[in-house]
């Protein structure tokens, strides 16, 4: 499985980043914590894909910035994401044809 690092994600030039399989989770607990988030959807994540997520999308109002690392998943902001809700799953590079 890929490492991926921040300066990574954020280079969409010749690669595009993507999630291949992808799970939609929803958490509306203001009593926790981003970090205590992610590592409930991806304990779920794993018991029902037996393999560990790596990366994460979440509404930009979620995070401080572009993208924050929690644990081995890199949480990224995407203004398509409904806040509250968390696009979990592995992250795939594709080849993007100019």
């Amino acid at each position: 499985m890929d490492d991926i690092s921040t300066a990574n994600l954020r280079r969409l030039t010749a690669k595009e980043v993507s999630v291949e399989i992808g799970m939609l989770w929803f958490d509306n607990d203001s009593k926790t914590d981003l970090s205590n988030k992610v590592k409930k959807a991806a304990d779920y994540y794993r018991r029902k894909f037996g393999q560990d997520p790596n990366l994460c999308y979440v509404h930009p109002s979620m995070i401080p910035g572009e993208c924050v690392k929690t644990g081995n998943i890199s949480v990224c902001s995407n203004h398509t994401i409904i806040p509250n809700h968390f696009w979990i799953g592995v992250h795939v590079e594709q080849s993007v044809t100019p």
